[in-house]
């Protein structure tokens, strides 16, 4: 992943590879995804949660070029032994590694790992990057000086692969709680959250043909909370949502906006 490890280089983030040579191991690594590593949207995410991760003191790395994607896609879309390859060579660098704890800021790359990883032979403590920054929060490693978001409305969208997938609804609003804004909860959220278009590897395909595409609907629902911002915790739904948010042509007044991007913007040492 060439691109990816320019991506991170520029922020001085330390390779595996790197960490190895030195005879460290870090306490997290952080897997970066092909969305955080290729897409330019998301290398903003990238760069805000690395920021954050430095703010705090934490002792990460990232694989680099060592980093294939998860397999995701590829078993999504039926394809189950491409999937196992690409798992087999991660699993075989991770374990290689002793990896023991991972975080990411992709729910698709959170889901596999945890939960498809293992009965291949990858075993490891998976966390979503609102998980982990809500527990620095917490331990006070991360400290939010609100005000910037004071009267501020938002909503958040769930990822399917981290709400209903993995039950994990309360760390991405217990960060926006923190940073002073206003929670304002779409009509279909939480268990009974609506997708954002893009799962299912349908992130790479044209839609098939309907009255309305998923991500209209779901931007109509988060507009009728007459938001400032619309929170997500997902490169992909970033990516649909943006869109239906241009679709609607609110781009100028609403923004669409990820929690380690909101958390970036109040977070000190």
């Amino acid at each position: 992943m060439e691109q990816e490890h320019k991506q991170t280089k520029g922020a001085k983030v330390a390779t595996m590879a790197e960490m190895a040579a030195q005879g460290k191991q870090p306490e997290v690594l952080f897997w970066v995804g092909c969305a955080g590593s290729f897409d330019d949207r998301a290398k903003k995410i990238t760069k805000a949660f690395v920021h954050l991760l430095q703010k705090a003191g934490i002792s990460f790395a990232v694989l680099g070029t060592e980093e294939s994607c998860t397999g995701d896609p590829a078993k999504r879309a039926g394809n189950e032994f491409l999937f196992q390859m690409q798992a087999a060579v991660n699993i075989q660098v991770l374990n290689g590694y002793g990896i023991q704890k991972i975080v990411t800021t992709c729910p698709h790359c959170f889901n596999t790992l945890k939960n498809e990883y293992p009965q291949l032979g990858g075993n490891y403590e998976v966390l979503h990057h609102t998980q982990l920054l809500r527990d620095l929060i917490r331990d006070g490693r991360l400290q939010v000086e609100g005000g910037s978001f004071r009267g501020k409305r938002v909503t958040f969208h769930d990822p399917c692969y981290l709400g209903r997938a993995n039950g994990v609804y309360e760390a991405p609003r217990e960060i926006i709680r923190k940073i002073d804004a206003e929670l304002v909860e779409m009509k279909n959220c939480k268990e009974r959250g609506l997708c954002c278009g893009a799962g299912g590897a349908q992130m790479f395909k044209e839609p098939e043909k309907g009255d309305k595409d998923v991500n209209i609907e779901r931007t109509e629902q988060a507009l009728e909370t007459q938001p400032d911002i619309i929170a997500a915790g997902c490169p992909f739904c970033n990516t649909m949502m943006t869109d239906g948010v241009k679709n609607k042509e609110k781009e100028a007044r609403i923004k669409v906006m990820d929690i380690a991007e909101l958390l970036d913007g109040v977070a000190d040492l």
